[in-house]
């Protein structure tokens, strides 16, 4: 595995770790996830543009939403944002959800994992991370970015 390679497993295990981990008592796990994010945005555009083999993943729907629904109950106030068209004048025209991007971020990132510690495919672990990234994760981490900008410079984190 290429030095590339090694650091996007190794920023892909930290994240994971984080979301496991993540507890309502402590938000340092949202720091550090603001930390994180750009250093893992880094890895995965240094890996270049995915090979046209590489298949999307789906991930299991229930154990997606019970991380989702965790997340969203760990995040609270935190976790809804104003997309670019979202007009409504109250909080509940807000569609972004930072619990729906963390949580579509680590289901591609684990799988990705479960392929390289479990199946032994290193090379279909990290065609599927950069097919994922481009196709549907990408834009998740954009979103997770600026939103938790967006909390920082407002002392919310």
């Amino acid at each position: 595995m290429d030095k590339r390679m090694n650091e996007l497993s190794q920023l892909a295990k930290v994240y994971c770790l984080l979301i496991e981990s993540a507890d309502e008592t402590d938000i340092g796990w949202l720091r550090e996830l603001y930390a994180l994010l750009p250093q893992l945005h880094a890895a995965i555009t240094a890996l270049g543009a995915p090979p046209q083999r590489a298949a999307y993943f789906t991930p299991d729907l229930d154990e997606r939403f019970e991380r989702f629904a965790r997340l969203r109950r760990l995040l609270g106030h935190r976790d809804a944002y104003w997309m670019e068209f979202d007009v409504a004048p109250d909080e509940q025209g807000m569609s972004g959800s930072l619990a729906d991007d963390l949580t579509d971020i680590y289901c591609e990132l684990k799988h990705g994992l479960h392929l390289l510690e479990d199946r032994r495919e290193p090379e279909r672990a990290f065609d599927d991370w950069c097919c994922g990234y481009q196709n549907h994760w990408g834009q998740h981490l954009l979103d997770a970015e600026r939103h938790l900008y967006e909390l920082a410079t407002r002392n919310q984190l």
